[in-house]
């Protein structure tokens, strides 16, 4: 599996960004919703880990049109069942707690491995 390039758009990027460094190829950070659009294309992301307190689940829907082989993950640290349903409807992969790394991983690795075997 090749490694993947991930853009992060988080309020605790330093924290998340650390702890992921060793999961990604290359990680880019953007600031707000203008930045992310561009980084995207910019970096070659494979994977955007969004926090819901900075992304509405509107612009995922548009990020999901512009960018349809994007692996969205959110992230928010109040998630409940109500928050994860409006984000996988609008296009994410999965809504997780931002201090969860394991669960970002493998939600982002867990969509490559099933397009690849789609694929075949």
């Amino acid at each position: 599996m090749k490694p993947l390039n991930a853009v992060l758009a988080q309020n605790q990027v330093e924290i998340l960004c650390a702890s992921l460094r060793d999961h990604f190829k290359s990680i880019s950070v953007a600031g707000n919703w203008e930045e992310l659009r561009t980084s995207v294309p910019r970096s070659r992301a494979d994977v955007a880990i969004l926090d819901l307190e900075l992304v509405d689940f509107h612009q995922i829907e548009q990020l999901r049109r512009e960018f349809p082989e994007l692996i969205i993950v959110c992230t928010h640290r109040l998630a409940d069942e109500d928050i994860w349903t409006r984000a996988l409807s609008a296009g994410a992969q999965d809504c997780c707690h931002p201090s969860d790394v394991r669960a970002i991983v493998h939600a982002a690795n867990r969509t490559v491995v099933m397009s690849r075997t789609s694929a075949a």
